[in-house]
């Protein structure tokens, strides 16, 4: 569980990070991501629908989404806002694919909000990653 200090708990919260936040969406999670004063802790919230599964299934998916949050708020603890919102493969998705997919939507959206500690590799429950692996090699042409 997220500390007090670091959750989003009231809608005009939500509303302010997903709306004027940086935005980034893969597969499994749409990540949401706002500047605020560097001194103030970052703060996580969550988006889980029913479009996700039953209360199992959207639970699980709470439980470790929450697990990535703690994860980041260790490496950059102050000057954000987050919203990370979960789409329905995230039900279906294996821990490693999930924590990839935030991982790289985090990396993203936090360089396009330019939230502080959030430059070069980052590192999500164990798993480390680079800009240059989210690049995808260029296409040799067939000899003919």
């Amino acid at each position: 569980m997220l500390p007090e200090q670091h959750r989003i708990r009231t809608s005009v919260q939500f509303s302010a990070t997903t709306r004027s936040g940086a935005r980034n969406g893969r597969r499994n999670v749409v990540v949401y991501v706002r500047p605020t004063d560097e001194e103030r802790p970052a703060r996580f919230g969550f988006v889980v629908s029913k479009a996700v599964g039953n209360a199992v299934r959207r639970n699980r998916v709470k439980r470790r989404l929450r697990e990535l949050a703690q994860t980041t708020v260790r490496e950059a603890p102050y000057g954000y806002d987050v919203v990370v919102r979960a789409l329905p493969p995230a039900s279906r998705a294996d821990w490693a694919e999930l924590a990839a997919d935030y991982a790289k939507a985090w990396r993203t959206a936090s360089a396009r909000a330019g939230a502080p500690g959030t430059a070069g590799t980052t590192t999500t429950a164990g798993m480390t990653t680079t800009a240059a692996e989210d690049r995808r090699p260029a296409r040799e042409e067939p000899e003919s």
